[in-house]
């Protein structure tokens, strides 16, 4: 079975129901991160998944409600294991090796402080070996690896690609991601205008995770459809790469109101002949 959870549906703007990007895939026994806005960590609690059982975070690009917790998520992995989970690997454009090393690095990150008196002090050791650990305490182990567009991983169930995504070049680098499973695959667009490498990359694909700031119209007036998708971008893409369901996300404070909601629903049914759903936090969408 592949779920998608909706962990973060906003933008940089919070709201009362959405604030920030993140993302969690299961492909059967595998948990997956995309993205890791504001209270990723604890969303993903709320969700009913575990930190110490996520083994891969993919990161679409480096702005704020995009990676902000990511401190959050690797201290609280590390502290909350016993030294025997896998790993975490992390996938994700320029920047995502400088930022992790920024974190972690025993001179330099601006955590290391955390751990070192956690893998040090007797109280934290303690704390360890009662969850089951054993000491010496290893540091906090992270494999990050900053990609280009093309193939990305693979395992014997799943595989994972990216393209490029237009957004804010050339002051961030931005990928799309695409998950194929035997049981249907799965498009990450992060936050792009409509272009046709994301099109390309989410062909016939079974969902797609859209980001869809506003009503297009909106939009146009403010000045603000480069670089993001509204409502008709979104829709456009979903139609021209003919997938099955579209999820609306990185949805801003105006489309939040319902009443305007019901009527960009309108607006994105009159382009995609398919299945859409305008995403809630800790919604789960099934293949």
């Amino acid at each position: 079975m592949v779920t998608a959870h909706i962990l973060g549906a906003g933008t940089p703007t919070p709201t009362p129901e959405r604030f920030g990007s993140s993302f969690a895939l299961e492909i059967g026994n595998d948990q997956i991160m995309i993205d890791c806005g504001p209270a990723a960590t604890h969303k993903l609690v709320k969700a009913g998944l575990w930190p110490t059982n996520i083994d891969y975070l993919f990161f679409t690009h480096h702005h704020f409600d995009h990676d902000i917790d990511y401190p959050c998520f690797l201290l609280c992995r590390w502290d909350q294991s016993t030294g025997k989970e896998n790993v975490l690997k992390v996938f994700g454009p320029n920047l995502t090796e400088k930022i992790t090393t920024g974190i972690l690095d025993e001179s330099n990150g601006l955590f290391a402080h955390d751990w070192i008196a956690r893998v040090n002090h007797p109280l934290s050791q303690k704390v360890h070996t009662n969850r089951g650990g054993t000491l010496p305490r290893t540091p906090p182990q992270v494999k990050a690896k900053d990609i280009e567009p093309g193939p990305v991983f693979e395992t014997s169930k799943w595989s994972v690609k990216s393209a490029p995504a237009k957004h804010v070049q050339p002051y961030l680098d931005s990928l799309a991601y695409r998950f194929d499973t035997p049981e249907g695959s799965v498009v990450f667009t992060g936050d792009t205008e409509p272009c046709d490498s994301v099109i390309e990359l989410a062909k016939n694909a079974d969902l797609m995770l859209c980001m869809c700031w506003d009503e297009q119209s909106n939009m146009n007036i403010n000045g603000e459809s480069e670089g993001q998708c509204g409502t008709t971008g979104a829709a456009e893409m979903a139609q021209k790469a003919n997938v099955e369901k579209l999820a609306l996300v990185h949805i801003g404070p105006n489309l939040s109101d319902l009443t305007v909601m019901n009527s960009a629903r309108l607006e994105v049914e009159n382009i995609f002949s398919g299945e859409i759903v305008f995403a809630n936090e800790l919604d789960k969408i099934e293949l």
